[in-house]
């Protein structure tokens, strides 16, 4: 069996939806996870806060944009009157559970918004599978609520999610294609829930190896990982091939292509994880294993809106516990560190999340001086045991010779080389970094 993942793109219009039939429908057992058609989420999120802030008018009025949406999807998708009325009906009950949810009084706003942000999901892989049955296709539709759970951790609770989705695929003895939901899940209560932003990646990796899949594919708008950011700079390529070691520093540190957890279910699975071109699906992608094809420099990604905090102090020469009262702090306010470097009187090191900014700034500053560098990138070089390549750093270096370079982080991981510049140097470093190194 093969996972395919399609995003929002994939399903964002009538046109789409009958296209990605071409894609699906053969003769190989599979479950297809699909995202929220495009623009469904931020319009759901919009209403989430408006129900948040007691705006009803505005929520309303949100709401009944995002029905005349999908009552055109509805008109445009299907041929017979059965199916049309079919999806209409489900729609009614998709809208009437958000409107419901702005009555839901004894409801933290929290578990409201989940609730709404839900609806996305359920109303793509729904209009997507009556459209298959339309035209003669025989699926079956798996709601993702009744086996994708996380547990007190916040994590995927494996055991119960391949235990119960191998019960509801075994209900179907006789279906080869499958249809569920991506991002969507319960926790621990059994409160509807969400894997976050990019889910949709994450929620099939899961599946494929909570199933013991084959092989595990992410359909997206471009032909797999490139070695640079072709938003960014000009003559990029493809990479046909890359380890999942390669693989996680690249999601983790810029490359918007994959969902940064993605990589890490079908890793200890040992499962193949490819990346396929939904505008070009005859061309290979990129292939991401346990092998790798070669020990040279791979790619280059950038993380933007990272923000430095240096803490210089006297008292830190040849302290012990220093560090860990740091790290304590940022573990107190669950803020993760990207890049950390050390000196004997100071410590540097990066964040994306500012969330609780102040209060961690106002704790550590009994510890020492406390710099804030806001506004920076994160640029990373990744390849396979890149550290300890010859000449990989002097090229890297030679190439950034114009660049002010605030922060390095090398040696602390064998497939990735980081640096951290003002977000105002970025697009000059990477294309630096292309030119010397590609």
């Amino acid at each position: 069996m093969k996972i395919l993942k399609f995003g929002g793109t994939s399903v964002g219009s009538p046109e789409r939806m009958k296209a990605l039939r071409t894609l699906i429908v053969n003769d190989e057992p599979k479950i297809v996870v699909l995202s929220a058609m495009s623009g469904t989420t931020n319009s759901l999120v919009e209403i989430a806060s408006f129900f948040a802030l007691k705006e009803y008018e505005k929520a309303a009025a949100a709401i009944k944009n995002l029905e005349e949406k999908y009552a055109f999807v509805v008109k445009e998708l299907y041929e017979t009157a059965e199916y049309n009325a079919k999806a209409t009906a489900v729609l009614k009950e998709r809208f009437d559970e958000i409107k419901t949810a702005a009555s839901l009084a004894t409801v933290e706003a929290n578990v409201r918004e989940r609730i709404i942000l839900a609806q996305g999901e359920l109303i793509s892989t729904m209009l997507q599978n009556f459209y298959l049955n339309e035209t003669g296709v025989k699926s079956v539709l798996l709601p993702a609520l009744n086996f994708m759970r996380k547990d007190l951790n916040d994590e995927p609770d494996m055991f119960f999610i391949s235990e119960i989705l191998k019960r509801e695929i075994a209900q179907y003895p006789d279906c080869r294609l499958f249809i569920t939901q991506g991002y969507i899940c319960r926790n621990y209560a059994g409160e509807i829930d969400n894997l976050k932003r990019g889910g949709s990646d994450y929620s099939a990796s899961i599946i494929g190896a909570a199933t013991g899949a084959e092989e595990v594919q992410i359909w997206t708008d471009i032909d797999g990982f490139h070695n640079n950011d072709p938003r960014v700079v000009e003559k990029t390529h493809s990479i046909s091939h890359l380890s999942f070691d390669e693989a996680a520093e690249l999601a983790y540190f810029g490359a918007k292509i994959l969902h940064p957890a993605c990589v890490i279910p079908v890793q200890e699975a040992g499962i193949p994880l490819r990346i396929k071109n939904t505008m070009d699906p005859n061309a290979f992608g990129t292939l991401i294993s346990d092998e790798t094809k070669s020990e040279d420099i791979k790619a280059v990604a950038a993380k933007d809106n990272i923000t430095a905090i240096k803490i210089k102090s006297g008292r830190m020469l040849l302290a012990y516990g220093f560090l860990r009262k740091i790290f304590e702090v940022f573990e107190k306010y669950k803020t993760s560190i990207d890049m950390i470097t050390t000196s004997e009187v100071a410590v540097s090191l990066t964040v994306d999340d500012i969330t609780h900014l102040d209060a961690i700034t106002g704790e550590i500053k009994k510890f020492g001086t406390v710099e804030i560098d806001k506004n920076m990138s994160i640029i990373s070089i990744v390849g396979n045991k890149i550290s300890e390549s010859k000449g990989a750093t002097a090229k890297i270096f030679g190439a950034l010779n114009d660049i002010p370079v605030r922060m390095i982080s090398f040696g602390g991981s064998r497939y990735n080389i980081s640096l951290l510049v003002e977000e105002c140097h970025k697009k000059s470093a990477m294309e630096a970094l292309n030119q010397k190194l590609f």
